[in-house]
């Protein structure tokens, strides 16, 4: 792990229903909670987290698995053993729904305690959240809470995609999408985000969505091209390996939409 990675985030705890996790927070104003993709809070996601807290709110990153800061493509080649490493733990943890369908993951109970408590520290309208990959879908889960008022879904992949029923469907009980569906109707709005190609998260996953959320969903379908080409693994990681910091390119655009949903929900007078 870079000794520097993390260096500017300050390095808490938060305890829920006696587990304790890491919490990394960085900046000022309402929260958002950003979570991780496989396998952790690598640097990219940190830099992710940089241009949240750049825009006034506070970033806040639970370590829920992974090494945090560490690199997981050192020399531009993946460390497939980190990444297992990571993976493989949660992948059977009771804590993650990984391939059942119609079932919120147990963590969620975590987390929307995480949200509600970083609402009371740093105040605001409500808080937002944004996950990626494998913790793609758990800011929707998350939204049954009202306090969570800008959800982001960033190349949600659970449950695996084998098989036509776990393609078109996302880790969400019915009963909690339930309560999401009815908040949509209310003015909730939820950002989605994958590459066209990434098989990880097929278009019936975003098809499902726009039925079930209607115009309360904006899906966000990029182009290969539109991909980082020095990423060293296929498109998938919209806001962190697949990004092309610069104005103008369409991941750019992914991300300042997400910054711009956040400003909206958050930033109020």
């Amino acid at each position: 792990m870079a000794e520097n990675t993390l260096d500017d985030f300050e390095r808490t705890t938060f305890t829920h229903d006696g587990k304790t996790r890491d919490v990394f927070r960085l900046g000022s104003g309402p929260a958002v909670i950003v979570i991780a993709e496989m396998p952790g809070i690598t640097p990219k996601v940190a830099d992710f987290a940089r241009m949240v807290a750049d825009i006034g709110c506070t970033a806040v990153l639970p370590h829920l698995f992974g090494e945090p800061g560490r690199e997981p493509n050192p020399g531009g080649k993946p460390a497939v053993g980190y990444v297992l490493s990571s993976m493989v733990p949660a992948c059977i943890s009771r804590d993650f729904t990984v391939w059942a369908t119609g079932k919120t993951s147990p963590v969620i109970d975590w987390l929307r305690a995480l949200a509600r408590d970083e609402h009371e520290r740093c105040g605001g309208p409500g808080v937002g959240a944004i996950g990626m990959c494998f913790t793609g879908g758990f800011a929707l889960a998350m939204a049954t809470d009202e306090r969570l008022l800008a959800p982001v879904l960033s190349q949600p992949s659970m449950p695996i995609a084998v098989g036509k029923k776990r393609k078109d469907t996302i880790d969400i009980s019915d009963a909690d999408l339930a309560k999401v569906k009815d908040r949509c109707a209310a003015g909730l709005e939820v950002i989605g985000m994958r590459f066209k190609s990434d098989r990880l998260v097929p278009s019936e996953r975003f098809r499902f969505l726009e039925r079930e959320l209607g115009g309360s969903f904006r899906a966000i379908e990029l182009d290969d091209d539109d991909a980082n080409p020095e990423a060293p693994v296929p498109p998938h990681s919209v806001v962190t390996e697949h990004l092309i910091d610069q104005p103008g390119t369409k991941t750019r655009d992914a991300v300042d939409e997400v910054l711009e949903l956040f400003r909206a929900k958050l930033l109020t007078d």
